[in-house]
């Protein structure tokens, strides 16, 4: 009998050494990485550049395809794109590169490359597109590293498709016997899913002017944070010549914290942050860049040559992955009262040794830095959210929240799980017998509202998650949810305000005085919307069908202040209101802006002072514009009114850029077909809802360049599968010619290869349980035959390396010991450290429907 269970041990190393390809994909790639790192110097990468191990593993190798660079400060970029289309994870990096030929590499993810060739010089750009850093090496700098758990999210719906790798060549004299470089990085990517997924913020001034002969210059940055929480783990400098020291802080409650500091001197790569720091909503992150002025005799300013000046502050972190934002950006001084506290050290330059200028100097002299080009850019398209011309909102409309029975939608948000809040009117109608001409509701006798009244939806599948709002309404109008999740309501009939808990069945704060209208401090007269700064609690309303004004709260209610007034006649001058009906807080830029609905327009105001900012208004709003929506990082969405007979504006909805006031994109629904849309909200992967009083129905919106890119055409309509299992119809006239997306005409044989993650696993179980069966029963036959040859008497057992040494040619090698490489036993040390038919509107002619 133990003869039997020696040769079952053998059969199960045997069985470990065939499902060798399910072993731990680190301890795989940590081999891997020693070979690649032998053989860098032959572009091993060139040849065979994915890598697939596991199930879910691989490496991809991205390297410099055998370049010679000619000149001193080369910068050459080349691209290489993600051979698999749905989501993965970067958790690891490996650099090739050796100091004495590179200076620094920068690996870019985005969508659309700036150039088609194998490689190309960097002035051209790195990527049409946005574009962020994903790693940075710098000679004499610790390479980056990811903790554990935490990756770079790629490919799938939102992820980058491609792979930017620039190289700086410095000194090019290690280049004379004409060798070829390949040098670059190889990434370990996962189809798992990482619980934490990594991201860039990147804080740039962009308006820094430096006097001729200055001594010290400080640029300041600083912006209010917003999001979910998120975890700071390495940062990285950036300036030109004159830049001396660059130091960023985390300020909460006016202490401040140090993310980082560093000479932009020294190598510009990332450095880890020394000790943990955290991100909370309302923190203030904060950077300082301090520059001298002495030698030159012309002002210098932010730009990207030589001349010119640059102030970056990167920091990579990393969040939770249901919250997870791939990409920030601050380039304003929100509050430059609070650089008067910061902390002296970040006004001290760091000394650097003159044989490390002599080799960083060659970095900035460069005729324009690649870095510095592209971060102008992208500056300007982060800070204005322009969008490329591709950009399109499509109907998702598969989602059936469009058949959810409700009563008039008057109102949309989301709360902070980006959850959508809907609020509708029930059994009960805003018609022509609601209101006297004094604007007193005529239909008490009704009673409130007998229906929740704000529900709560799956923004996926329209699942209800959550009602309220029971017996507490007669006309709800406006809806807005705060950072806490409360959610805060107007009511037209009531002319109150209110502040409802998620759980609570009683308001938790109540503005204006029931059934009353007024114009005074107390009272509201058809108050349509209500708006909460989530830095400093204020509340705004905008008061309503009978006034004409935004009045602004202190968070416990007390009157702060008011602004505006009725419209003129003629055209209506800023500051003046027709019905001011829908309200947008854009607190990254203290700005409030309004609907001012029967003018038209969009107007815009200082927070802090209700001053006049900007007027959006274009010909296709036609005589109304109903409501509007901001989304952090520039983009402004509105829906319009139906038009007055003869006019040929449609309804419909608008995307448009917050700081031109352009219009980027219109959409309109593909089932059914606007008649009132009401409300409209909008989350920061350009998900669009819109609720509509007369059709009693909500629509969700998708971002087509947001869907995947698999497409099945059907009688001339393409259509797209999301995620969410939803499908996006393009309705065209014509026929959509077939995709020329690079992504999935190159390289396919690389796709087939990478995707063992696609193979079926009962097919690979069946494989590897095959080879056990026949051996268990060869074990099975030889045992009895010993038994019959040896009359039942054994022979203390089968030994496998005696029976297959028994053939000739065989031999021993492997069955003499027991090898546990590749086994869970196995720790790689390196593994385990850093790697509405309203008509009460107005008596003013002509007659506005109401909403």
């Amino acid at each position: 009998m133990a003869g039997f269970v020696n040769n079952l041990l053998i059969l199960l190393l045997l069985f470990q050494n065939i499902c060798l390809g399910f072993r731990s994909p680190l301890s795989v790639f940590k081999r891997y990485k020693d070979i690649t790192t032998s053989l860098s110097s032959e572009c091993l990468g060139s040849d065979q550049p994915v890598i697939s191990f596991g199930l879910s593993d691989f490496a991809l190798d991205i390297r410099m395809p055998g370049v010679t660079p000619k000149q001193s400060d080369t910068y050459l970029c080349m691209s290489i794109p993600l051979p698999v289309d749905d989501e993965a994870y970067v958790v690891d990096f490996k650099p090739h590169a050796s100091m004495d030929t590179v200076h620094h590499m920068l690996l870019f993810g985005c969508n659309e490359p700036s150039s088609a060739e194998n490689y190309w010089d960097c002035d051209e750009g790195t990527c049409k597109d946005k574009s962020n850093i994903l790693y940075a090496w710098a000679r004499n700098a610790p390479p980056t590293r990811l903790p554990k758990g935490v990756g770079f999210r790629v490919g799938g719906e939102t992820g980058s498709r491609y792979f930017v790798l620039q190289v700086h060549y410095g000194d090019v004299s290690a280049f004379r016997d004409k060798h070829k470089d390949c040098s670059g990085v190889t990434l370990h990517l996962t189809h798992q899913k990482q619980p934490l997924i990594a991201g860039m913020y990147l804080m740039m001034s962009v308006n820094t002017v430096i006097p001729p002969g200055e001594k010290v210059v400080d640029a300041d940055i600083a912006c209010h944070y917003k999001r979910s929480p998120m975890h700071l783990f390495a940062y990285r400098v950036h300036t030109h010549r004159l830049g001396k020291v660059v130091s960023g802080y985390r300020v909460r409650n006016g202490q401040w914290t140090l993310i980082g500091r560093q000479s932009p001197q020294l190598p510009q790569a990332f450095y880890p942050v020394e000790y943990p720091v955290d991100v909370s909503y309302n923190d203030i992150l904060a950077a300082r860049c301090v520059f001298t002025g002495e030698g030159r005799t012309t002002e210098t300013h932010i730009g990207g040559t030589a001349n010119d000046e640059m102030c970056n502050f990167y920091i990579m972190y990393y969040m939770e992955a249901k919250h997870a934002v791939s990409y920030m950006t601050c380039t304003q001084n929100a509050n430059p009262e609070m650089f008067r506290n910061i902390p002296n050290e970040a006004n001290i330059p760091i000394p650097v040794k003159s044989d490390v200028l002599k080799t960083m100097h060659g970095h900035h002299e460069e005729t324009k830095d690649s870095d510095t080009s592209y971060l102008l850019q992208q500056a300007k398209k982060e800070e204005a959210e322009i969008l490329d011309q591709d950009f399109h909102i499509e109907e998702a409309v598969e989602w059936p929240g469009l058949d959810l029975k409700l009563g008039q939608v008057s109102g949309l948000a989301l709360d902070p799980e980006n959850n959508l809040v809907v609020f509708h009117r029930g059994d009960h109608l805003w018609d022509e017998n609601s209101f006297d001409s004094k604007f007193v509701y005529q239909q008490r006798g009704l009673g409130p509202i007998e229906q929740n009244t704000i529900l709560v939806l799956n923004p996926s599948n329209a699942k209800l998650l959550h009602s309220t709002g029971k017996s507490l309404f007669y006309l709800p109008h406006g809806l807005s949810v705060d950072k806490n999740g409360n959610y805060w309501v107007t009511d037209v009939a009531l002319h109150q305000v209110f502040k409802l808990g998620a759980s609570d069945k009683e308001p938790l704060l109540i503005l204006g005085v029931a059934l009353q209208p007024g114009s005074d401090k107390n009272h509201f007269c058809q108050p349509t919307d209500v708006a909460v700064d989530p830095i400093t609690g204020s509340i705004y309303v905008s008061d309503g069908y009978c006034n004409s004004r935004i009045i602004q709260f202190s968070p416990n209610g007390l009157y702060v202040m008011q602004w505006g007034e009725e419209t003129s006649l003629g055209r209506a001058r800023p500051g003046q209101f027709h019905i001011p009906h829908s309200l947008a807080l854009i607190s990254d830029l203290s700005q409030l802006c309004v609907a001012d609905r029967e003018n038209g327009r969009i107007q815009c105001f200082r927070l802090e002072t209700g001053e006049f900012t900007k007027e959006i208004k274009h010909k296709a709003f036609g005589r109304e514009l109903f409501a509007v929506s901001y989304v952090p990082g520039g983009l402004l969405f509105a829906v319009n009114g139906m038009p007055y007979p003869g006019e040929a504006e449609s309804v419909q909805g608008f995307v448009m850029n917050f700081s031109t006031g352009e219009i980027i994109d219109t959409f309109i629904p593909l089932r059914k077909s606007f008649e009132m849309p009401h409300d409209i909200v909008a989350s920061e992967d350009r998900t669009v809802f819109v609720g509509d009083v007369h059709a009693k129905a909500v629509w969700k919106f998708a971002s087509a360049e947001k869907m995947e890119h698999r497409s099945v055409k059907k009688a001339g309509i393409e259509v797209q599968e999301t995620k969410e299992s939803e499908t996006i119809v393009e309705a065209r006239l014509k026929n959509k010619p077939e995709s020329t997306d690079p992504l999935k005409n190159t390289d396919k044989h690389l796709v087939q290869e990478a995707s063992s993650t696609g193979v079926s696993f009962v097919l690979i179980t069946t494989l590897l349980i095959i080879p056990v069966v026949v051996l268990l029963a060869i074990l099975v036959f030889i045992r009895w035959r010993k038994t019959t040859v040896y009359g039942g008497k054994g022979s203390g057992g089968i030994n496998l390396g005696n029976f297959f040494a028994s053939h000739k040619g065989y031999s021993r090698k492997g069955f003499d010991r027991l090898s546990t490489e590749g086994s869970d036993q196995e720790k790689d040390e390196d593994d385990g450290t850093d790697s509405e038919e309203e008509c009460s509107a107005s008596p003013l002619p002509p007659a506005p429907s109401s909403s």
